[in-house]
Protein backbone atom coordinates (compact mmCIF):
# COMPACT_ATOMS: atom_id res chain seq x y z
CA UNK A 1 0.00 0.00 0.00
CA UNK A 2 1.36 3.67 -1.14
CA UNK A 3 0.44 6.21 1.62
CA UNK A 4 0.13 9.68 0.63
CA UNK A 5 -1.52 12.66 1.02
CA UNK A 6 -3.54 14.36 -2.05
CA UNK A 7 -5.07 17.71 -1.30
CA UNK A 8 -6.39 20.33 -3.81
CA UNK A 9 -9.10 23.06 -4.85
CA UNK A 10 -12.27 22.34 -3.55
CA UNK A 11 -14.79 23.71 -6.38
CA UNK A 12 -14.23 23.71 -9.55
CA UNK A 13 -17.19 24.72 -12.13
CA UNK A 14 -15.40 24.03 -15.49
CA UNK A 15 -18.72 26.00 -17.88
CA UNK A 16 -17.90 28.06 -20.72
CA UNK A 17 -19.30 31.49 -20.48
CA UNK A 18 -19.68 30.85 -16.85
CA UNK A 19 -16.97 33.80 -16.21
CA UNK A 20 -20.04 35.98 -17.06
CA UNK A 21 -21.59 35.31 -14.00
CA UNK A 22 -18.51 35.84 -11.82
CA UNK A 23 -20.24 38.42 -9.70
CA UNK A 24 -23.12 36.45 -8.47
CA UNK A 25 -20.84 33.42 -8.10
CA UNK A 26 -18.76 35.88 -5.27
CA UNK A 27 -21.98 36.96 -3.93
CA UNK A 28 -23.22 33.12 -3.30
CA UNK A 29 -19.76 32.80 -1.36
CA UNK A 30 -20.44 36.08 0.99
CA UNK A 31 -18.46 38.24 -0.83
CA UNK A 32 -19.07 42.24 -0.63
CA UNK A 33 -16.17 43.81 -1.85
CA UNK A 34 -14.15 41.75 -4.13
CA UNK A 35 -10.39 42.68 -5.59
CA UNK A 36 -9.78 41.19 -9.15
CA UNK A 37 -5.88 41.05 -9.60
CA UNK A 38 -5.52 41.01 -13.53
CA UNK A 39 -2.84 42.93 -15.82
CA UNK A 40 -3.12 45.00 -18.90
CA UNK A 41 -3.20 42.51 -21.21
CA UNK A 42 -6.53 41.13 -20.21
CA UNK A 43 -7.73 44.71 -20.38
CA UNK A 44 -6.24 45.45 -23.57
CA UNK A 45 -7.84 41.87 -24.94
CA UNK A 46 -11.55 42.95 -23.51
CA UNK A 47 -11.66 40.38 -21.25
CA UNK A 48 -12.32 42.40 -18.37
CA UNK A 49 -15.10 43.69 -20.52
CA UNK A 50 -16.97 40.31 -20.36
CA UNK A 51 -17.11 40.12 -16.64
CA UNK A 52 -18.15 43.88 -15.48
CA UNK A 53 -21.67 43.41 -16.85
CA UNK A 54 -22.13 40.87 -13.67
CA UNK A 55 -20.40 43.52 -11.00
CA UNK A 56 -22.57 46.43 -12.09
CA UNK A 57 -25.48 44.54 -11.86
CA UNK A 58 -24.69 43.27 -8.22
CA UNK A 59 -24.43 45.21 -4.80
CA UNK A 60 -20.78 44.62 -4.35
CA UNK A 61 -17.80 46.91 -4.34
CA UNK A 62 -15.21 46.14 -7.56
CA UNK A 63 -11.70 46.99 -6.58
CA UNK A 64 -9.49 46.12 -10.11
CA UNK A 65 -5.67 46.05 -9.83
CA UNK A 66 -4.40 45.51 -13.81
CA UNK A 67 -0.42 46.64 -12.67
CA UNK A 68 0.46 42.43 -12.68
CA UNK A 69 3.36 42.00 -15.32
CA UNK A 70 4.95 38.89 -16.16
CA UNK A 71 7.08 37.34 -13.58
CA UNK A 72 5.69 40.00 -10.91
CA UNK A 73 7.83 41.13 -8.69
CA UNK A 74 7.36 41.40 -4.64
CA UNK A 75 6.89 45.37 -4.96
CA UNK A 76 3.75 44.40 -6.69
CA UNK A 77 2.60 41.89 -4.19
CA UNK A 78 2.93 44.53 -1.65
CA UNK A 79 1.56 47.02 -3.87
CA UNK A 80 -1.39 45.02 -4.60
CA UNK A 81 -1.97 44.07 -1.44
CA UNK A 82 -2.36 47.74 0.38
CA UNK A 83 -5.33 48.18 -2.45
CA UNK A 84 -6.83 45.48 -1.43
CA UNK A 85 -7.02 47.30 2.09
CA UNK A 86 -7.55 50.32 1.42
CA UNK A 87 -10.46 48.68 0.19
CA UNK A 88 -11.52 46.55 3.07
CA UNK A 89 -11.81 43.68 0.12
CA UNK A 90 -12.97 40.70 1.52
CA UNK A 91 -13.17 38.05 -1.47
CA UNK A 92 -9.94 37.96 -3.57
CA UNK A 93 -10.17 36.85 -7.63
CA UNK A 94 -7.26 36.05 -9.51
CA UNK A 95 -7.96 36.98 -13.36
CA UNK A 96 -5.40 36.00 -15.69
CA UNK A 97 -2.40 33.91 -16.48
CA UNK A 98 -0.11 32.74 -13.82
CA UNK A 99 1.23 36.16 -12.60
CA UNK A 100 -2.22 37.18 -12.09
CA UNK A 101 -3.26 34.10 -10.00
CA UNK A 102 0.15 33.98 -8.29
CA UNK A 103 -0.25 37.62 -7.06
CA UNK A 104 -4.05 36.92 -6.12
CA UNK A 105 -2.74 34.13 -3.57
CA UNK A 106 -0.34 35.67 -1.42
CA UNK A 107 -2.56 39.18 -1.60
CA UNK A 108 -5.62 37.21 -0.18
CA UNK A 109 -3.06 36.19 2.58
CA UNK A 110 -1.40 39.62 3.47
CA UNK A 111 -4.44 41.43 2.97
CA UNK A 112 -6.45 39.00 6.11
CA UNK A 113 -6.89 41.80 8.46
CA UNK A 114 -5.29 39.23 11.00
CA UNK A 115 -2.08 38.88 8.73
CA UNK A 116 1.39 40.02 10.60
CA UNK A 117 3.87 37.81 8.83
CA UNK A 118 6.06 39.83 6.18
CA UNK A 119 6.06 38.38 2.38
CA UNK A 120 9.82 37.93 3.43
CA UNK A 121 9.43 35.65 5.70
CA UNK A 122 7.32 33.62 3.63
CA UNK A 123 9.41 32.34 0.79
CA UNK A 124 9.76 28.34 0.76
CA UNK A 125 7.51 25.48 1.56
CA UNK A 126 5.77 25.43 4.41
CA UNK A 127 6.55 29.25 5.98
CA UNK A 128 3.41 31.15 5.19
CA UNK A 129 0.70 30.73 7.67
CA UNK A 130 -2.09 31.69 9.17
CA UNK A 131 -5.39 32.01 7.48
CA UNK A 132 -6.47 34.16 4.19
CA UNK A 133 -9.30 36.17 2.22
CA UNK A 134 -11.59 33.73 0.55
CA UNK A 135 -9.82 33.35 -3.58
CA UNK A 136 -11.36 31.97 -6.95
CA UNK A 137 -8.89 32.05 -9.65
CA UNK A 138 -10.20 32.60 -13.21
CA UNK A 139 -7.07 31.03 -15.62
CA UNK A 140 -7.38 32.78 -19.16
CA UNK A 141 -4.48 30.74 -20.08
CA UNK A 142 -4.62 26.85 -20.13
CA UNK A 143 -1.01 26.31 -18.79
CA UNK A 144 0.26 26.76 -15.37
CA UNK A 145 -2.42 25.12 -13.21
CA UNK A 146 -2.42 28.29 -10.74
CA UNK A 147 -5.80 27.80 -10.12
CA UNK A 148 -5.37 24.39 -8.03
CA UNK A 149 -2.12 24.86 -6.76
CA UNK A 150 -0.89 25.90 -3.08
CA UNK A 151 2.11 27.84 -5.31
CA UNK A 152 3.09 31.17 -5.80
CA UNK A 153 6.17 32.36 -7.51
CA UNK A 154 7.67 36.14 -6.33
CA UNK A 155 10.29 37.86 -8.52
CA UNK A 156 12.93 38.69 -5.71
CA UNK A 157 15.45 40.48 -7.13
CA UNK A 158 16.47 41.22 -10.55
CA UNK A 159 16.96 38.22 -11.83
CA UNK A 160 15.78 35.59 -8.83
CA UNK A 161 12.75 34.36 -8.36
CA UNK A 162 11.39 32.34 -5.03
CA UNK A 163 8.32 30.26 -4.53
CA UNK A 164 6.10 30.47 -1.35
CA UNK A 165 4.74 26.97 -0.96
CA UNK A 166 1.92 26.74 1.40
CA UNK A 167 -1.56 24.56 2.00
CA UNK A 168 -2.76 28.16 3.28
CA UNK A 169 -2.58 29.52 -0.48
CA UNK A 170 -4.71 26.52 -1.82
CA UNK A 171 -8.04 28.22 -4.01
CA UNK A 172 -10.90 28.10 -3.11
CA UNK A 173 -12.81 28.01 -6.39
CA UNK A 174 -11.18 27.59 -9.99
CA UNK A 175 -13.10 28.59 -12.52
CA UNK A 176 -12.63 27.10 -15.79
CA UNK A 177 -14.57 29.43 -18.96
CA UNK A 178 -12.73 27.84 -22.40
CA UNK A 179 -14.53 31.42 -23.70
CA UNK A 180 -11.84 33.58 -22.44
CA UNK A 181 -8.84 31.24 -24.67
CA UNK A 182 -10.34 31.91 -27.74
CA UNK A 183 -8.69 34.85 -28.46
CA UNK A 184 -4.84 33.59 -27.36
CA UNK A 185 -2.28 33.86 -30.00
CA UNK A 186 -1.02 30.38 -31.49
CA UNK A 187 2.24 31.19 -29.99
CA UNK A 188 0.84 31.92 -26.22
CA UNK A 189 -1.24 29.11 -27.17
CA UNK A 190 1.66 26.91 -27.62
CA UNK A 191 4.15 27.68 -24.78
CA UNK A 192 1.75 27.46 -22.24
CA UNK A 193 0.01 24.04 -23.72
CA UNK A 194 3.77 23.08 -23.55
CA UNK A 195 4.37 24.26 -20.06
CA UNK A 196 1.39 22.41 -18.56
CA UNK A 197 2.46 19.21 -20.46
CA UNK A 198 6.18 19.47 -18.22
CA UNK A 199 3.52 20.19 -15.37
CA UNK A 200 2.63 15.98 -16.51
CA UNK A 201 5.52 15.11 -17.07
CA UNK A 202 7.30 16.22 -14.03
CA UNK A 203 4.46 15.13 -11.67
CA UNK A 204 4.65 11.54 -13.13
CA UNK A 205 8.49 11.42 -13.10
CA UNK A 206 9.10 13.46 -9.43
CA UNK A 207 11.38 12.11 -6.89
CA UNK A 208 9.02 12.92 -4.36
CA UNK A 209 5.70 12.60 -3.11
CA UNK A 210 4.25 10.81 -6.26
CA UNK A 211 0.99 8.72 -5.73
CA UNK A 212 -1.52 6.81 -7.64
CA UNK A 213 -3.82 9.61 -7.81
CA UNK A 214 -1.05 12.51 -9.09
CA UNK A 215 0.00 9.72 -11.62
CA UNK A 216 -3.92 8.88 -12.74
CA UNK A 217 -3.97 13.27 -13.39
CA UNK A 218 -0.86 13.31 -14.94
CA UNK A 219 -1.82 11.03 -17.31
CA UNK A 220 -4.86 12.06 -18.41
CA UNK A 221 -3.93 15.66 -18.51
CA UNK A 222 -0.65 14.62 -21.41
CA UNK A 223 -3.44 12.90 -22.66
CA UNK A 224 -5.61 15.92 -23.61
CA UNK A 225 -2.90 18.45 -23.72
CA UNK A 226 -1.20 16.21 -26.49
CA UNK A 227 -4.31 15.90 -28.64
CA UNK A 228 -5.82 19.23 -28.37
CA UNK A 229 -2.77 21.06 -28.42
CA UNK A 230 -2.44 21.83 -32.45
CA UNK A 231 -6.06 22.00 -32.76
CA UNK A 232 -6.01 25.04 -30.29
CA UNK A 233 -3.05 26.23 -32.08
CA UNK A 234 -4.48 26.28 -35.66
CA UNK A 235 -8.01 27.12 -34.36
CA UNK A 236 -8.15 29.61 -31.57
CA UNK A 237 -11.78 29.67 -31.52
CA UNK A 238 -12.16 25.43 -30.99
CA UNK A 239 -14.37 25.55 -28.14
CA UNK A 240 -13.72 21.87 -27.70
CA UNK A 241 -10.28 22.40 -28.07
CA UNK A 242 -9.66 25.26 -25.58
CA UNK A 243 -12.03 23.79 -23.24
CA UNK A 244 -9.72 20.47 -23.46
CA UNK A 245 -6.49 22.38 -22.54
CA UNK A 246 -7.91 24.16 -19.61
CA UNK A 247 -9.34 21.16 -18.17
CA UNK A 248 -5.67 19.43 -18.95
CA UNK A 249 -3.86 22.11 -17.74
CA UNK A 250 -5.73 21.99 -14.26
CA UNK A 251 -5.30 18.05 -14.04
CA UNK A 252 -1.90 18.56 -14.93
CA UNK A 253 -1.87 21.44 -12.01
CA UNK A 254 -3.59 18.70 -9.89
CA UNK A 255 -0.70 16.42 -10.03
CA UNK A 256 2.10 18.42 -9.64
CA UNK A 257 0.77 20.35 -6.74
CA UNK A 258 1.16 16.65 -5.20
CA UNK A 259 3.89 15.31 -6.58
CA UNK A 260 6.40 18.52 -7.44
CA UNK A 261 8.19 19.86 -10.79
CA UNK A 262 12.09 19.10 -11.04
CA UNK A 263 14.66 20.02 -13.06
CA UNK A 264 12.81 21.11 -16.08
CA UNK A 265 11.83 24.17 -13.94
CA UNK A 266 14.72 24.90 -11.85
CA UNK A 267 16.93 25.08 -15.75
CA UNK A 268 13.87 27.30 -16.78
CA UNK A 269 13.67 29.28 -14.34
CA UNK A 270 16.96 30.99 -15.06
CA UNK A 271 15.83 31.61 -18.72
CA UNK A 272 13.28 33.89 -17.39
CA UNK A 273 14.94 35.88 -14.69
CA UNK A 274 18.14 36.80 -17.18
CA UNK A 275 16.54 37.11 -20.81
CA UNK A 276 12.85 37.51 -19.73
CA UNK A 277 11.41 34.83 -21.70
CA UNK A 278 8.04 33.95 -20.97
CA UNK A 279 7.82 30.68 -18.49
CA UNK A 280 6.17 27.85 -20.68
CA UNK A 281 8.98 28.84 -23.68
CA UNK A 282 11.30 28.11 -21.47
CA UNK A 283 10.84 25.05 -20.17
CA UNK A 284 9.87 24.06 -23.76
CA UNK A 285 13.81 24.89 -24.54
CA UNK A 286 15.47 22.33 -22.00
CA UNK A 287 12.77 20.06 -21.84
CA UNK A 288 13.96 17.12 -24.10
CA UNK A 289 17.40 17.55 -22.22
CA UNK A 290 16.92 17.31 -19.03
CA UNK A 291 14.50 14.04 -20.00
CA UNK A 292 17.49 12.52 -21.90
CA UNK A 293 19.78 13.11 -18.85
CA UNK A 294 17.30 11.71 -16.79
CA UNK A 295 16.59 8.68 -18.46
CA UNK A 296 19.47 6.56 -16.85
CA UNK A 297 16.85 6.86 -13.83
CA UNK A 298 13.52 7.65 -15.28
CA UNK A 299 13.14 5.49 -18.48
CA UNK A 300 10.35 3.40 -17.53
CA UNK A 301 8.64 6.39 -16.24
CA UNK A 302 9.05 7.85 -19.46
CA UNK A 303 8.35 4.69 -21.71
CA UNK A 304 4.92 4.28 -19.60
CA UNK A 305 4.03 7.90 -20.86
CA UNK A 306 4.97 7.38 -24.29
CA UNK A 307 1.72 5.14 -25.25
CA UNK A 308 -0.49 7.99 -23.78
CA UNK A 309 0.42 10.67 -26.58
CA UNK A 310 1.71 8.59 -29.08
CA UNK A 311 -1.10 5.51 -29.20
CA UNK A 312 -0.37 1.76 -29.43
CA UNK A 313 2.65 2.78 -31.73
CA UNK A 314 4.95 3.26 -28.53
CA UNK A 315 3.94 -0.09 -27.40
CA UNK A 316 6.76 -1.69 -29.07
CA UNK A 317 10.58 -1.63 -27.93
CA UNK A 318 12.37 -1.54 -24.53
CA UNK A 319 11.92 1.19 -22.54
CA UNK A 320 14.84 3.13 -23.72
CA UNK A 321 13.45 3.14 -27.36
CA UNK A 322 10.13 4.18 -26.32
CA UNK A 323 11.82 6.92 -23.55
CA UNK A 324 13.74 7.98 -26.62
CA UNK A 325 10.48 8.35 -29.29
CA UNK A 326 8.25 10.38 -26.83
CA UNK A 327 11.56 12.93 -26.57
CA UNK A 328 11.55 13.03 -30.06
CA UNK A 329 7.34 13.24 -30.59
CA UNK A 330 7.96 16.26 -28.05
CA UNK A 331 10.41 17.95 -29.75
CA UNK A 332 8.63 17.84 -33.23
CA UNK A 333 5.36 19.18 -31.34
CA UNK A 334 7.27 22.10 -30.51
CA UNK A 335 8.30 22.57 -33.86
CA UNK A 336 4.91 21.67 -35.03
CA UNK A 337 3.63 24.99 -33.06
CA UNK A 338 6.34 27.38 -34.40
CA UNK A 339 7.89 28.22 -30.90
CA UNK A 340 12.27 28.36 -31.12
CA UNK A 341 14.18 25.26 -29.76
CA UNK A 342 17.21 26.04 -29.44
CA UNK A 343 18.58 28.69 -26.80
CA UNK A 344 20.52 30.70 -29.27
CA UNK A 345 17.02 31.18 -31.43
CA UNK A 346 15.96 32.98 -28.56
CA UNK A 347 19.09 35.71 -28.49
CA UNK A 348 20.41 34.16 -25.76
CA UNK A 349 24.44 34.34 -25.87
CA UNK A 350 27.02 31.06 -25.93
CA UNK A 351 29.04 32.53 -22.77
CA UNK A 352 25.87 32.98 -20.87
CA UNK A 353 25.30 29.32 -20.52
CA UNK A 354 27.73 29.01 -17.45
CA UNK A 355 26.26 31.53 -15.74
CA UNK A 356 22.58 29.87 -16.03
CA UNK A 357 24.26 26.71 -14.80
CA UNK A 358 25.11 28.28 -12.00
CA UNK A 359 22.01 29.55 -11.01
CA UNK A 360 20.11 26.72 -12.03
CA UNK A 361 21.94 25.03 -8.81
CA UNK A 362 20.02 27.83 -6.50
CA UNK A 363 16.61 26.08 -7.49
CA UNK A 364 17.44 23.55 -4.57
CA UNK A 365 13.60 22.88 -3.83
CA UNK A 366 13.25 22.16 -7.46
CA UNK A 367 16.01 20.14 -8.20
CA UNK A 368 15.56 17.38 -4.87
CA UNK A 369 12.70 16.57 -7.22
CA UNK A 370 14.38 15.49 -9.32
CA UNK A 371 15.02 11.23 -10.46
CA UNK A 372 18.29 12.26 -11.48
CA UNK A 373 20.72 13.68 -9.11
CA UNK A 374 21.84 17.36 -11.39
CA UNK A 375 24.79 19.21 -10.43
CA UNK A 376 26.81 22.37 -12.22
CA UNK A 377 28.26 20.36 -14.55
CA UNK A 378 25.42 18.66 -15.63
CA UNK A 379 23.30 21.56 -15.29
CA UNK A 380 25.88 23.29 -18.22
CA UNK A 381 26.07 20.07 -20.31
CA UNK A 382 22.20 20.28 -20.79
CA UNK A 383 22.41 23.81 -21.47
CA UNK A 384 24.84 23.75 -23.87
CA UNK A 385 22.84 20.71 -25.55
CA UNK A 386 19.77 22.77 -25.54
CA UNK A 387 21.78 25.78 -27.10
Amino acid sequence: MTNFTFSTTRTIINEAGAARRLATICEEQGARSVMLVTDEGIIGAGLLERILPSFQQSALQLTVFKDVEADPSDTTVMAATEAARRANVDYVVGFGGGSSMDVAKLVALLAHPQCKQPLSDMYGVGNARGVRLPLLQVPTTAGTGSEVTPIAIVTTGATTKAGVVSAVLQPDIALLDAELTTGLPPHVTAATGIDAMVHAIEAYTSAVKKNPVSDLLAKEALRLLSSNLMVAVKDGNNIQARSNMLLGALYAGQAFANAPVAAVHALAYPLGGHFHIPHGLSNSLVLPHVMRFNAPKAAQLYAELAPVVMGDAANVGSNEEKTAALITWLEQQTINTGLPTRLRDCGIREDAVAMLASEAMLQTRLLGNNPREVTEADALAIYQAAY
